[in-house]
This record gives structure tokens, sequence and C-alpha cells, in this order.
């Protein structure tokens, strides 16, 4: 059985720094395209950033130059390094692990997710 469990999220004044992490357990991810997801209240559920296998990293213009994806395979474990936040990146933040490198940005790709990390930021 798959399972993907986030940790990190929290309550932070903008400005600050949050890092966001994933485990999979039950699937072997070095060569996944491993993704982040963020939904506000109210709204659909967004891409945030994604990283294929080679460790090359995809942003959401939204978020490019303050957020960081990596990867740890040894660990099966991805990272969202958040700089920078904005009261507008409140969100439930959601990774995701896919089996493609075509449209990373789109749900579909994803074949597990995870159940999400509420980040709250301050004004």
């Amino acid at each position: 059985q798959v399972q993907l469990v986030e940790s990190g999220g929290g309550l932070v004044q903008a400005g600050g720094s949050l890092r966001l992490s994933c485990v999979v357990s039950g699937r072997i991810v070095s060569r996944d395209t491993l993704g982040w997801f963020r939904q506000a209240p109210g709204k659909e559920r967004d891409f945030v950033a994604a990283i294929i296998w080679t460790d090359y990293a995809i942003y959401n213009d939204s978020v490019k130059g303050r957020f960081t994806c990596s990867r740890d395979n040894a660990k099966n474990t991805v990272y969202l390094q958040m700089n920078s936040l904005k009261p507008e990146d409140t969100a439930v933040y959601y990774c995701a692990s896919g089996g493609g490198i075509v449209g990373v940005a789109t749900k579909s790709l994803y074949d597990y997710w995870g159940q999400g990390t509420q980040v709250t930021v301050s004004s």
C-alpha cells in the first residue's frame, strides 16, 4: 500500500519560512515525478512545484524564486523549502507521486496523494 505523509506545516508570519517534507512508503520513487500542490478554501487545487527523476524542478510562477523543491531518493522523501512567505500562500499543501514527466503541473499525472498539511501565513 502506497502512502504519502506530509509534515512541516504551521503558522508563520509573512516573510517567514517553512520546510515541508513528504515521505513515501510502499513505493520506490527514484524514477517518479514528485509534486506539490496547494488548495486554499473555496479554490481549486493548484500546482506549486514538481521535481522529476533527474532532479530538474519546475515551479508555478507565483512561487518562483521563493520556493525550492528537492528530493532525497535514499529517504524516499521530497521537500518544499518555502521562503519569503506571503498571506496568499495560505493553503493546504499536498504532495503527490506519479510516473510521467510530461504535464507535471496537471493533477492527472499523479497516481498517489498525501493527506495534506496546513500552511497559514499571517500578515
